[in-house]
């Protein structure tokens, strides 16, 4: 029997009048249906989340930490459960699914040490003497309601990027997941149903895409949080130019193998994370490796051991251990990767591995010679491509990273410190990562980009600090 997920409205299961289905990408099968919510529910749940906002503010941050506290214990409890569910609706594999597991659960276990240690700062005043007598206490309030809507991509750790920030500084959130993946969700609602937050402080509504624009007009949530495509962030953004707009865009990430990085050993360990990174998640991460810039002195092995290290990886059904690449999240997904590779082969582009497509999977692909006029070398695959590119020196190598209308986050393989200053003042990225692939992040620090990959930064204590505001309150005749 085929279960069908409810939705949490303020808190509560509720079930709409029509439901959807959730089918595994590997091969179709119906993983679960998901009841859907009514017009009158989601306003409801606007409703009762505006009228949640001084209640919620006000909540001692003992009990917003006790609820984000559980919340990590659970998850860390029902690890191999959810882990599970998404690799269903999700389609990546099992091995992977267990470490976004892992990173939910820091993702919640920071936000409550956050909510207890945020705590404002103090200024005297009587620096001048107009303010003799005057000391300042600045404190961080809630801007209001969160219109948080996540992607497919992490449909677990990036649903809890909107709702812990939220949570830890008391600001109600309606959390929209994508239609594609929103199991995982539906079962953080019943880890979160089992604290102690007020009424109307959080929900969770699979909302169809079609009814999003009314919500990202109304003036009841004043905070969108959006991780998505560009496109679409976008639109949003212009559309409520007075809203707190957050966005966590896409990238063209690229790894810089410099002149130094050459012993065997070192052009090993960069092949091997280059990848890895360029096909974990299927390449759906917007800091995949999509681009490898290499000097020239080391290009030519470094291509070598790449491409052995490309068609290593095992791909297959994500539920198996062994599996590194798993499908893409529909077969949508994998006819375009595959119409943007073919574009770039018949403009030039040589396949050195890879290429082909069987239903929603996409082989793991090397390709070089990639023309500037290809869809591929300016435009984020979000698939398992990634493109080879030769370099005459540093200059050239961080003059082709910035060569991009995105600016996520690059990696740069370099023993020299200066360097690694270098690239981290001159790049044009919201992160550089030395000696590793662009694709690491921890959850604890800032993530963002820059161009079009966005604005903001996620990162529970950046992203809280993007949820607030600062109130200052002036005490006066104090004899200090």
């Amino acid at each position: 029997m085929t279960t069908t997920y409810e939705f949490w409205l303020a808190g509560q299961r509720a079930s709409g009048e029509a439901d959807f289905e959730v089918r595994h990408p590997h091969d179709g099968s119906l993983v679960a249906k998901v009841s859907v919510p009514t017009d009158a529910q989601v306003e409801e749940a606007v409703a009762a989340a505006a009228a949640a906002v001084p209640v919620f503010a006000a909540t001692p941050a003992h009990v917003r930490a006790a609820a984000l506290d559980h919340v990590a214990k659970r998850l860390a409890e029902r690890t191999e459960e959810i882990a599970q569910l998404i690799t269903a609706e999700n389609g990546k594999p099992i091995k992977w699914a267990r470490g976004e597991m892992g990173r939910a659960v820091s993702v919640f276990r920071w936000a409550a040490e956050e909510a207890r240690r945020t705590n404002g700062e103090t200024m005297r005043l009587d620096t001048d003497p107009g303010g003799t007598g005057r000391y300042a206490l600045v404190r961080r309030f809630p801007r209001g309601v969160v219109l948080g809507i996540a992607p497919f991509n992490f449909p677990l750790n990036l649903v809890a990027h909107k709702l812990a920030p939220a949570i830890a500084v008391g600001a109600p959130i309606i959390l929209k997941p994508a239609p594609a993946t929103p199991l995982s969700a539906m079962v953080l609602g019943e880890i979160l149903a089992e604290t102690d937050l007020p009424a109307g402080s959080w929900s969770i509504l699979p909302v169809e895409n079609a009814k999003m624009p009314a919500l990202v007009q109304d003036k009841r949530l004043p905070v969108i949080s959006f991780t998505g495509s560009d496109k679409v962030g976008y639109q949003i953004m212009d559309s409520v130019p007075r809203k707190h707009v957050t966005l966590e865009l896409g990238g063209n990430a690229a790894a810089v193998v410099l002149a130094d990085w050459s012993s065997e050993a070192d052009l090993d360990w960069a092949a091997t994370r280059i990848a890895l990174f360029a096909n974990y998640q299927g390449g759906q991460s917007c800091i995949s490796v999509q681009r490898v810039i290499a000097d020239a002195s080391v290009y030519d092995r470094l291509v070598e051991k790449v491409v052995a290290k490309v068609q290593a990886q095992v791909t297959g059904d994500p539920r198996d251990e062994a599996t590194d690449v798993g499908p893409l999240v529909d077969e949508n997904a994998a006819k375009r990767v595959e119409s943007w590779v073919e574009d770039a082969v018949a403009k030039g582009a040589k396949v050195l591995t890879g290429g082909k497509r069987d239903g929603a999977a996409y082989a793991p692909t090397v390709l070089a010679d990639l023309p500037e006029n290809a869809i591929l070398a300016k435009s984020e695959v979000f698939g398992p491509v990634l493109s080879l590119h030769k370099a005459s020196s540093t200059d050239e190598a961080f003059a082709m990273v910035n060569d991009s209308d995105f600016g996520l986050q690059a990696g740069v393989f370099t023993h020299d410190v200066q360097t690694a200053f270098r690239a981290h003042r001159e790049l044009e990225v919201g992160g550089v990562v030395i000696g590793d692939a662009p694709s690491y992040r921890a959850d604890q620090m800032p993530y963002g980009g820059v161009k079009d990959s966005g604005v903001g930064r996620e990162g529970v204590r950046y992203a809280m600090d993007d949820f607030t505001f600062e109130k200052v309150m002036v005490l006066t005749g104090l004899d200090l």
